[in-house]
């Protein structure tokens, strides 16, 4: 067996140092490896991991809300990474959809500043047909929810239908969707996120599932 140790010389791995050959040999089996383990192999992504995940329904993002953590759905291994994954960002039990998560902590807050004006986009169900004004009301920007003094930034609402609509917003208050249509006198009855920036939820990841997200995938979160 040859392998290439310099980039020039081509040694028999039995000429090279019992040292070099160990771990020339050892570089070799991490490369041919990375390709076969799967997500669930043995082998970890290097710091600087993000993902995307698809949360179901029931799993929260916070040890403050009953159920099962959304860390429960990653390789048990990867619970024990330094620096951590964290989400960025949460979605509630009763929330659906497109999560990101990540190691790189100057990443998170880059998505997460006020400053980065980072839209989410939300799937709404409502209880009841909506009455025809919150289109205006949204993105007036003066939309005061219950319990504050400061106003709603500017929201983007597309009808669908009677009782169903997108609603885009860039910031991130505490079930800042569902305390929108309460000020409006409507209840969501579901809500799914399907769009972080200009990052769609893939068709093809289930709930549950989540994957590696690309150097492309991470740009077109920071999309403005």
């Amino acid at each position: 067996m040859m392998i290439a140790i310099s980039g020039v010389d081509r040694l028999s791995s039995f000429r090279a140092s019992p040292l070099l050959r160990l771990a020339t040999i050892g570089a070799l089996a991490v490369t041919l490896g990375l390709a076969g383990c799967g997500r669930k192999g043995p082998l970890d992504p290097p710091p600087g991991l993000c993902l995307m995940l698809n949360k179901p329904l029931g799993v929260t993002c916070s040890h403050k809300e009953q159920g099962p953590l959304v860390y429960g759905l990653l390789p048990e291994r990867w619970r024990r990474r330094e620096p951590a994954i964290s989400t960025v960002g949460r979605l509630d039990k009763d929330t659906s959809g497109l999560l990101l998560m990540t190691d790189d902590g100057a990443l998170l807050h880059k998505i997460i500043s006020p400053r980065s004006h980072v839209a989410k986009r939300y799937d709404v169900t409502l209880d009841r047909p909506l009455r025809g004004d919150e289109v205006t009301l949204f993105s007036a920007g003066t939309l005061m929810l219950e319990g504050e003094t400061k106003p709603l930034e500017s929201a983007q609402l597309e009808i669908v239908s009677p009782t169903r609509a997108y609603v885009t917003v860039t910031e991130g208050r505490y079930h800042m969707v569902r305390r929108m249509f309460a000020a409006v006198g409507n209840h969501v009855t579901a809500l799914h996120r399907d769009r972080i920036g200009a990052l769609d939820l893939p068709d093809d990841l289930a709930p549950g599932d989540y994957r590696p997200m690309s150097a492309a995938d991470i740009a077109r979160v920071l999309k403005a």
